[in-house]
């Protein structure tokens, strides 16, 4: 009972504290509202839960076997992640959608937030990490593995949409329609997401 309580507390932070994933999952609730941002935050977490069951199958022995490969992936979550930071800062401000009706506005599609945990390392770390830590001493691993993994997805799926809801909170102090506040606001998110990525991979060397 302690190491479920133990892992669920590191889920709750790891999914609760600010991150790529978090911004984007902001920046969509902000401009488009909340219903339009929910199958981003499932997507996300699926994908987070997937990468958990993916390394305790096997796949975190080869990352570990292969720094190499951990580099690779650092070097891609750079470019995915520089790739959507753009398309926020590039965006014309469109007013703020509320009620995600406005068909011309950018938005972040489905397979934005999964590549977008895909692609950042500091997820597969994450993975590694519980799996290492409270999957690491049980007879059926794969079922521990998928337990985890599910419980993980259970957790971070209304941690990502307290984000969501700040997104939309955000939307209605902003008031409707100013495009100028959304304008700075969406520049230094991009930022910030532009900054993220290279600080990440710096510190892996």
């Amino acid at each position: 009972m302690q190491t479920l309580v133990s892992f669920m507390l590191f889920a709750f932070v790891a999914s609760i504290t600010p991150g790529p994933t978090n911004l984007l999952v902001l920046v969509q609730s902000l401009r488009h509202g909340l219903k339009a941002t929910l199958p981003l935050v499932v997507a996300a977490c699926l994908a987070a839960a997937a990468i958990v069951w993916l390394v305790g199958c096997g796949l975190g022995g080869l990352l570990n076997a292969h720094p190499s490969f951990q580099t690779a992936m650092g070097w891609l979550g750079v470019a995915w992640l520089s790739y959507l930071a753009w398309r926020i800062f590039v965006s014309a401000p469109s007013g703020v959608d509320i009620d995600g009706e406005q068909a011309n506005a950018v938005r972040f599609r489905i397979r934005d937030a999964a590549g977008l945990q895909l692609s950042n390392p500091k997820t597969w770390m994450m993975a590694l990490a519980v799996v290492g830590v409270f999957a690491g001493h049980v007879g059926d691993r794969i079922e521990e593995v998928t337990r985890l993994a599910l419980l993980f997805f259970a957790i971070s799926v209304p941690c990502l949409s307290v984000w969501a809801l700040l997104g939309t909170g955000a939307a209605v102090q902003l008031c409707t329609g100013n495009d100028v506040a959304e304008s700075a606001h969406g520049h230094a998110v991009a930022g910030l997401r532009l900054a993220k990525p290279a600080s990440g991979v710096n510190s892996t060397k």
